[in-house]
């Protein structure tokens, strides 16, 4: 079979190069084009070699130029706008792993989704994805049964935001289906007992932790806890090109990591 021509947007990143290498050792893949900004000091090299992984013959470019069957961009919310452009014009299948994208950015992302297959989850990881499914289900088994649902992420001190995009998207899933309507952001001086219209998020930032979530569902007498941990991060780009072997051909739309999992 050949090999699923790969263009990776972000590839001088941590994640892209991380994206590079797994692709480099998979033989159902292969890097057909290596991506990044046009500021970017690298251009011009080869993109295994700024990975580590040797000479792959493909450069680190500001443009797509070579025939590709899908695109994985892990970058910022400002290039992935501008590649799924790109995508949108030259016909690429998207799978869009970048974080962080405002509402103006979302809505670009759904009218593409009307011309061209591609897939967006605020995470990759196909057992957070799987754990989501989880929250849901037992979401749904306690509707109505006095539980309180508390969120707790931890991730690396270089992390911006808090918290999770991830947490957030749990606290989502809950709520569609048990009502929360107030979203609390931690707790300090004297908050009062606790409504149950509410959940809440706490984020911790340590170390070089590469992300855990933990979700509560809370019971007098008695709770229940789901959590899953990354070891590392290639659980995300691993993920990510799961996701770009389940699009390519598939009709335009918005795709998830629950059909990846077919779920």
């Amino acid at each position: 079979m050949t090999p699923l021509r790969i263009a990776i947007h972000g590839a001088a990143g941590r994640m892209g190069q991380r994206l590079v290498a797994l692709c480099s050792v998979d033989r159902d893949l292969t890097v057909a084009a290596a991506l990044d900004t046009p500021r970017h000091p690298r251009l011009g090299e080869d993109a295994g070699l700024i990975t580590g992984v040797g000479a792959l013959g493909v450069s680190l470019s500001a443009t797509l130029d070579a025939p590709v069957d899908v695109l994985v961009d892990f970058s910022t919310p400002e290039a992935a706008e501008k590649i799924l452009e790109v995508c949108r014009q030259k016909k690429i299948p998207l799978v869009l792993a970048t974080t962080g994208l405002d509402d103006r950015q979302l809505q670009k992302v759904r009218a593409a989704a009307r011309e061209i297959p591609m897939l967006w989850s605020p995470n990759m990881s196909l057992a957070v994805n799987l754990t989501m499914k989880l929250a849901e289900t037992a979401a749904a088994a306690l509707k109505d049964k006095d539980a309180d649902v508390e969120i707790i992420e931890r991730h690396h001190r270089f992390k911006e935001d808090a918290p999770s995009g991830t947490a957030l998207r749990f606290g989502e899933i809950i709520a569609g289906v048990m009502g929360q309507s107030e979203h609390r952001h931690g707790r300090e001086g004297r908050p009062g007992k606790r409504p149950h219209h509410e959940i809440g998020y706490h984020a911790l930032r340590v170390g070089d932790n590469p992300g855990e979530h933990a979700i509560v569902f809370a019971l007098l007498g008695e709770s229940i806890e789901l959590t899953v941990r990354a070891t590392n991060r290639d659980c995300y780009a691993l993920g990510a090109l799961a996701a770009a072997k389940f699009l390519p051909g598939k009709p335009p739309g918005l795709y998830g990591m629950k059909d990846v999992l077919g779920l």
